[in-house]
C-alpha cells in the first residue's frame, strides 16, 4: 500500500450523527444540499476566484473529502482529485450531488456578476460551518485581488494547521445527558401542492430592513427569530383554514438549533438538533399575538442544553448501539429511509432556520454588501425557509418543489401589515 494510502486511511472521517441521515435520504430528484452566497461591491474573476478555492480548501480537511461506503457505515475519506471547479451559476440551485461524480466533491462553488455562492452536501456540515468556508474563500480571492484581509470571525488561516476540535464529532462529545427524549410526535398538517418538474427549485425571496423588523418584533415582546416562527405557523394556519379540512392538524415547524451556541465546540462538522415549535388549531381559534407568544414561550422553555442535551443523547445511543452498528449497511439504509418517510417527515409543516447575524473581518466587511442563504430542496412537495442578517439586511429565502406560492405570499403579507418593507427577489419566470 502507497505512503499517501496508508495516510488517508488513517484520516477517514465517520460520519457525524446528522451526517449519516443525509444520504440514506438520497434520490435521483433529491439530495440534501444547502447554498450560501456573498455578494461582493465588485465583479467576480472566475479565474482568481477559481485560484482561492485551490487555496482555501486543504484548510479544511472534512470538506475536502469523497463519500465512500463500508459494510456497516458510510464515511469520508481525503479527496486528492483536482477541484471542486468554479462554474458559472445556473437558474436552479441546490441541484441533487452524486456520490460517483467525476470529482466526487461534495463542495461545489458558482459565481454571477459580485456574487459568490458555495453549496454543500449536508452530511458535511451545517451552514455554521460552510459559511467558515466561504468566508476563508471570498477573504482569498479579496487577497488575491490586492486587498488586505485578516483572520477572525470565521475566516481561517491558510497558513495554520486545522484545530482538532474543528474535526471532531461534537455529538459524541456531548451525548452524555441522563434523559432520553421521545422519537415519535403527533403528525402535522402537510401543504399540498403541484410539485413542479425534475429538477425545478422554485426560490423566493425577502429582503427587510433589519432594523424595521426587529422593531416589530420588540413591539410583540419576543426576539426576530420567535416572531419569525410565528409568522410562517401564522401563514400555514391561514392556509389550512382556506382547505376547510374535516380536521385541523397541528401546524408545526422543523427549526434546527446551533448547538455551538450552547455547548462550547468549535467542530465545522455537522452541530445541530431540531426543535418544533408549534400550535394546535384544534384547541381553537389563534390571534397572531398568541401564536408568537406560543412560540416566545416554547423557545424559552426547550432551547436549553438540559432538554437538547436529551435529544442528542436519545439519538445517538441509537447510533451507538452495538446491535445497531453490527447490522449491514444496506438494512440501516431501508429502516431508517422508512422511518423517516412515515414518521419524521411528517412531525413538520415547513422548516425555518435562521442562521443569525454574520459578522466579517476587517478588509472583508467593506467589499461584502449581502449575504443569503437557502435550505435548498424540500425531502417532500412543501417549503422551506432559511434566513440570514448582515448589517441591516435580514434576507428571508424559500424554497419549493410545488407551483403554489400560497405560503410565502401570507408570510410576506404578515410582514406587510406589521409595516415592515419587504422587497421580493425570484428565479421564477412569471
Amino acid at each position: 500500500m502507497s505512503e499517501k494510502k496508508r495516510d488517508d486511511r488513517k484520516n477517514w472521517y465517520p460520519l457525524d450523527l446528522s451526517g449519516t441521515v443525509y444520504p440514506t435520504l438520497q434520490r435521483k430528484d433529491y439530495s440534501a444540499v444547502f447554498r450560501l452566497s456573498m455578494t461582493l461591491n465588485q465583479k467576480i474573476d472566475p479565474a482568481l476566484l477559481q485560484q482561492a478555492v485551490d487555496q482555501a480548501m486543504p484548510r479544511f480537511p472534512t470538506f475536502k473529502v469523497a463519500m465512500r461506503k463500508g459494510l456497516f457505515w458510510r464515511y469520508l475519506e481525503p479527496n486528492h482529485r483536482p477541484g471542486p471547479f468554479v462554474r458559472e451559476d445556473i437558474a436552479n440551485p441546490c441541484m441533487p450531488m452524486s456520490f460517483k461524480g467525476k470529482s466526487r466533491y461534495l463542495v461545489r462553488f458558482y459565481y454571477y456578476e459580485n456574487e459568490i455562492s458555495m453549496e454543500m452536501f449536508h452530511s458535511l456540515s451545517d451552514g455554521n460551518g460552510g459559511m467558515c468556508l466561504l468566508k476563508t474563500v471570498a477573504a482569498q480571492y479579496l487577497r488575491l485581488k490586492g486587498v488586505a484581509v485578516s483572520c477572525g470571525e470565521g475566516v481561517m488561516d491558510l497558513n495554520q494547521e486545522p484545530d482538532p476540535e474543528e474535526l471532531e464529532d461534537a455529538y459524541a462529545k456531548y451525548a452524555r445527558s441522563q434523559s432520553r427524549s421521545a422519537l415519535r410526535q403527533k403528525k402535522a398538517y402537510r401543504v399540498r401542492g403541484t410539485r413542479e418538474p425534475f429538477y425545478t427549485l422554485n426560490v423566493i425571496r425577502g429582503v427587510v430592513p433589519v432594523s424595521q423588523a426587529l422593531g416589530v418584533a420588540k413591539r410583540y415582546g419576543v426576539s426576530l427569530t420567535e416572531y419569525l416562527n410565528g409568522a410562517l405557523i401564522y401563514a400555514l394556519m391561514c392556509k389550512q383554514k382556506s382547505e376547510n379540512p374535516v380536521r385541523q392538524k397541528p401546524i408545526k415547524l422543523a427549526m434546527p438549533v446551533n448547538l455551538r451556541n450552547l455547548f462550547p465546540s468549535r467542530t465545522m462538522r455537522n452541530f445541530i438538533v431540531l426543535a418544533y415549535p408549534s400550535i394546535d388549531p384544534m384547541l381553537g381559534d389563534y390571534t397572531f399575538e398568541e401564536i408568537v407568544k406560543e412560540v416566545h414561550n416554547y423557545m424559552r422553555y426547550h432551547i436549553n442544553p438540559k432538554f437538547l442535551g436529551a435529544d442528542i443523547t436519545t439519538d445517538y445511543a441509537v447510533r451507538a448501539n452495538p446491535l445497531i452498528r453490527i447490522v449491514p449497511l444496506f438494512i440501516k439504509d431501508f429502516v431508517v429511509r422508512g422511518f423517516y418517510v412515515r414518521v419524521q417527515d411528517k412531525q413538520s409543516s415547513a422548516g425555518l432556520t435562521n442562521m443569525g447575524i454574520i459578522r466579517l473581518p476587517d478588509g472583508l466587511k467593506e467589499h461584502t454588501e449581502r449575504v443569503d442563504i437557502l435550505m435548498g430542496q424540500p425531502f417532500s412537495a412543501r417549503t422551506n425557509c432559511a434566513v440570514v442578517t448582515y448589517q441591516d439586511q435580514l434576507s428571508i429565502s424559500f424554497a419549493s418543489c410545488i407551483r403554489e406560492t400560497d405560503v410565502e405570499r401570507l408570510f410576506f403579507t404578515r410582514l406587510v401589515q406589521d409595516h415592515i418593507h419587504v422587497k421580493i427577489e425570484t428565479n421564477r419566470s412569471q
